[in-house]
This record gives C-alpha cells, sequence and structure tokens, in this order.
C-alpha cells in the first residue's frame, strides 16, 4: 500500500516462539490459545493463505487485520479485510493495522506485523514534492536575477 509507514516484523519473534515449542521449552497449550472472537474475526473478515500451520501441519493459516485510531472511534479494534484498508487509508488521516495469524484447527495465533496507514502520508509526500517545486523555481529565479544584476555591473 502507498500509505503503508512505520513498519514492524515480529518474524523474529515467531521464529524463537516456535523454536522454544518444538523443543518443549513452551507447551502448546499456551501458543494455542486463540480466543472465540479471534478465530471468528479469522472465519468471517480474515484472508486465507497458503501457509501451514507451524504448530498442527493440518490448516492453512488465515490472517486477520485490526485496525485502531483516533478517528475511528467506535470501530476501533475491528477486524477488517485486506481489501479494505486502501479505502480507510485515503478517508483516515492515521490509524494502525494490527496483522495476526491464526490457525482455525489448533487455534494458533501470533501477531505478525503492524504498520501505520492513512492520508497524513499522502499529505506529507504532497508538501515535500511542492516544497522541492518551490525551491527549484526560487534558485532558478536567483540565478536569472543574480545574472542580470551581472550584466548591469559589466556595463
Amino acid at each position: 500500500m502507498r500509505t503503508q509507514r512505520q513498519v514492524v516484523d515480529y518474524s523474529l519473534q515467531k521464529r524463537a516462539l516456535l523454536r522454544d515449542v518444538h523443543n518443549g521449552k513452551v507447551g502448546t497449550l499456551e501458543v494455542c490459545d486463540a480466543s472465540p472472537y479471534l478465530k471468528n474475526a479469522a472465519r468471517f473478515h480474515g484472508e486465507p493463505t497458503d501457509e501451514r500451520c507451524p504448530v498442527c501441519r493440518r490448516d492453512n493459516l488465515t490472517l486477520v487485520h485490526y485496525i485502531y485510531g483516533d478517528e475511528l472511534k467506535h470501530s476501533a479494534g475491528q477486524a477488517h479485510r485486506l481489501a479494505d484498508l486502501p479505502v480507510l487509508a485515503m478517508t483516515l488521516r492515521e490509524f494502525q493495522v494490527f496483522v495476526v495469524e491464526v490457525c482455525q484447527s489448533c487455534a494458533w495465533n501470533h501477531l505478525i506485523e503492524q504498520y501505520v496507514l492513512g492520508r497524513d502520508a499522502l499529505q506529507a509526500d504532497e508538501l515535500d514534492q511542492g516544497g522541492a517545486v518551490a525551491s527549484s523555481a526560487s534558485g532558478r529565479h536567483r540565478e536569472t536575477g543574480s545574472s542580470s544584476h551581472r550584466r548591469e555591473g559589466r556595463q
């Protein structure tokens, strides 16, 4: 997405946790604890993936996108489809997206990514482009003005 920024990837945490599960340091009941709400969000709002569950290997994982932000008011914390996020990013100034992977079979769940979306990034880009255009135009004006002063000085 064009306005995606401040991305945090939790893949290293996930890898360390799975290593501990496979070594027996952490029990599967501790990591396979998705709430019924999370499992329902995965069922109705989730995006299926081709990746198998790293714990049970029975089912493919589903990604759930939760959004939070001041402008969302009562809808903060709700799950949304990935296709809804670009529309929200153009209408809201800024909101955070938390991506959670869920296994419907064994209830494995893990936060895999977090990022910020919103049109504030577009405004910053537009300001940067506008500032660059203004400075280059004023630079040309200064060059023209200084060369005309030099011509006057030579005559």
